[in-house]
C-alpha cells in the first residue's frame, strides 16, 4: 500500500468534527477528501455523472447516548456546485442521520429538497432520539445526483435544542369557551371566499373555518420585503372582514385566522427565518397587533392562529414558542377575551408535543396538525418513491413508515398530544388533516383520524375545502394528473358524518 493510497485511512482517525462534546471521525468516501483551508477542514465530495445513482457519502458514529429523550438539532455550513437534480425530494445533498430504533428498524432524519449551485450556507435537521438509542452515523455527501458539495466539518455543530417538558400549569378557559362543544370544520381556499363557499358550509353542517393568510406556500427566501408583505396583508385583512360578516351572521359560520405565511418566509433549512432574524420577529408581533386592533369583540372569530407549522431545527434567538408568547402578550393587551392558538414545533407535529411547554397564560388553545403516516398521506405528490420512478402503492390499514398503521396506531401517535391534554387541561385544536385523494382507504384513514378527535373532545378542520384538488373530497383521480370533479366521493361521506355531529349536544371539551 502506497502512502497515496494511505491518505484517506489516515484521514479517518486524525479529522474530527466539533459535535458539541463528542468528536466525530470520518471515513471521506470514494469520492470524498478532507483538507484543511482558510475557513476549516473542508469535506468535499466529486460524484461523476456515471456514479450519481448510488449514495455516495462521507461516515461518521455518533454516540446517541447522551441526547436520549431529547430533540437534537443538526447544523453545518454547505457549499454546492451543479448537483444535479434528484429523483427523490429526500436525496440529492446529503446531509443525514441513521440509526436503528428500539425494533431494529432503520430511522432516518435528513435535510430535502437539496441541489443546484449555491455558496456557503447553514442547513439543519432536527431529530427526536429515542430513550433507548445507542449508535447512529452521520453521513455528508451526495446521493441520486452528481456534481460537487463542500462540508464545512470545523462549524458541524449537533447538540440539543428541546428537552421533555417538566410544566405542570393547568390551563383554564373563560366559561364562554370552556362550555363552547367541539368545532367541526374546514380549511378555506387561498384564493377569495364566495358567499358559494359559505352556502355549500352550510349545507355541509360546518361551524369552523380555519382561514389561511397565505402565499408562496413551499417556497423558501420569500416575504422578505415587509412594505410589499403588508400590503398584501392588508388586502387580505380587508376581504376577511368583509367576508366574515355574512359568513357568521347568515351561514353560523366561526373563523380561525390563521397566519399561514409570516413575514421573512423560510430559511434553506426550511426553518421560519423570524426565529432567527430580529427584523422579521418584530415585524410578526406587530402584525398581530394590528390584526388584535382591528378583530377585537368581532363575534366571528373564534380565535387567533398565530404561526402556521413552525419549524425549529437548530438554536434560534426567537424560538418558537418563545415567539408565540410574545405574539400572545402583546393581543393580550388589546383583547384580553379571543382565544389564542399556539403550534406546536416541527410543522405542527403531534411528536412535538412531548416537549412542548404550556404557555403561562390562560385561554389558549394549542394545535397539532396530522398527517401521519406522511408516505401514505402524501404517496406520489413530492417524489415517487419507487426505483426509477416507478410509483409505489400504499394502503390504510397497512405498512407504512416501517409500521403497521390502523386505527390504535393512529391513536398511539396522536398519545404526545393527548398526555398533554390530560396533563395541562388543554383544549386541544387539529387545524389539518388529510389523506391525498388517490390513496386507497383514505376515508378509512380520516374515519379512524375524525374518531379519536371526537373521543377526546377536540376541535378539527379539514385539510382543504376548495383549495388544491389534491386534498379535495369534490375529485377523485388516479394520480396528479387525472384528477377530476367528482360529486360524491368516500371521503367527502365521511366528512359529512363528522359535520352531521355539529347538529348534535355534545358534551364541553373539559368533560372529555
Amino acid at each position: 500500500m502506497t502512502l497515496k493510497s494511505l491518505i484517506p485511512f489516515l484521514l479517518l482517525f486524525a479529522i474530527a468534527g466539533n459535535a458539541g462534546s463528542a468528536e466525530l471521525r470520518w471515513k471521506p468516501g470514494r469520492f470524498g477528501r478532507i483538507t484543511q483551508q482558510e475557513n476549516g477542514r473542508i469535506l468535499t465530495v466529486t460524484v461523476p455523472q456515471e456514479a450519481e445513482d448510488g449514495q455516495n457519502c462521507a461516515e461518521a458514529a455518533i454516540d446517541l447516548v447522551p441526547y436520549r429523550g431529547t430533540t437534537v438539532g443538526f447544523r453545518i455550513p454547505i457549499r454546492a456546485e451543479q448537483v444535479s437534480k434528484p429523483l427523490h425530494n429526500y436525496n440529492g445533498v446529503k446531509f443525514m442521520l441513521n440509526f436503528l430504533d428500539s425494533t431494529g428498524k432503520n430511522q432516518w432524519y435528513n435535510i430535502k429538497h437539496c441541489y443546484g449551485s449555491f455558496d456557503w450556507q447553514e442547513l439543519s435537521f432536527a431529530v427526536p432520539v429515542p430513550p433507548d438509542a445507542g449508535t447512529g452515523r452521520v453521513m455528508l455527501g451526495l446521493q441520486e445526483s452528481s456534481g460537487t458539495v463542500q462540508f464545512n466539518l470545523s462549524r458541524l455543530e449537533i447538540k440539543t435544542i428541546f428537552r421533555p417538558s417538566q410544566s405542570n400549569y393547568r390551563i383554564t378557559y373563560p366559561e364562554k369557551i370552556r362550555n363552547t362543544p367541539p368545532l367541526r370544520g374546514v380549511m378555506s381556499p387561498t384564493r377569495n371566499f364566495t358567499l358559494d363557499d359559505w352556502k355549500t358550509l352550510r349545507e355541509w353542517n360546518v361551524n369552523l373555518v380555519r382561514a389561511q393568510l397565505c402565499r408562496n406556500w413551499g417556497q423558501t427566501d420569500t416575504d422578505l420585503d415587509l412594505k410589499e408583505y403588508d400590503a398584501w396583508l392588508d388586502d387580505r385583512l380587508d376581504h376577511f372582514e368583509k367576508m366574515f360578516k355574512p359568513g357568521f351572521e347568515e351561514y353560523g359560520l366561526r373563523f380561525v385566522i390563521d397566519l399561514h405565511s409570516p413575514p421573512g418566509g423560510r430559511n434553506s433549512s426550511r426553518d421560519l427565518r423570524m426565529f432567527h432574524e430580529k427584523k422579521y420577529a418584530d415585524h410578526f408581533i406587530r402584525i398581530w397587533e394590528k390584526i388584535a386592533r382591528r378583530f377585537k369583540g368581532n363575534p366571528a372569530i373564534w380565535a387567533y392562529d398565530l404561526v402556521n407549522e413552525p419549524c425549529q431545527s437548530t438554536d434560534a434567538p426567537y424560538d418558537y414558542l418563545s415567539l408565540q408568547k410574545r405574539a400572545a402578550e402583546a393581543i393580550r393587551v388589546i383583547d384580553p377575551d379571543t382565544p389564542i392558538i399556539v403550534e406546536s414545533n416541527n410543522w405542527a407535529n403531534p411528536g412535538a408535543f412531548s416537549y412542548l411547554e404550556p404557555l403561562e397564560m390562560d385561554n389558549i388553545i394549542y394545535q397539532c396538525h396530522m398527517y401521519i403516516p406522511g408516505s401514505y398521506t402524501h404517496q406520489n405528490l413530492t417524489n415517487t418513491w419507487g426505483e426509477k420512478g416507478a410509483k409505489q402503492v400504499l394502503v390504510y390499514p397497512g405498512w407504512s413508515d416501517g409500521k403497521f398503521y390502523d386505527k390504535e396506531m393512529v391513536r398511539r401517535e396522536l398519545d404526545p398530544v393527548r398526555e398533554f391534554q390530560k396533563r395541562h387541561n388543554a383544549r386541544i385544536y387539529v387545524g389539518e388533516f388529510s389523506a391525498i385523494a388517490w390513496a386507497p382507504g383514505a376515508e378509512k384513514l380520516l374515519a379512524d383520524y375524525i374518531d379519536i378527535f371526537d373521543e377526546y373532545g377536540w376541535d378539527w378542520s379539514y385539510h382543504a375545502f376548495r383549495e388544491w384538488e389534491g386534498w379535495s373530497v369534490e375529485h377523485e383521480g388516479e394520480d396528479s394528473s387525472s384528477l377530476r370533479p367528482a360529486a360524491d366521493t368516500p371521503r367527502k361521506q365521511v366528512l359529512l358524518r363528522g359535520f352531521e355531529k355539529n347538529l348534535r349536544p355534545s358534551p364541553p371539551a373539559e368533560k372529555r
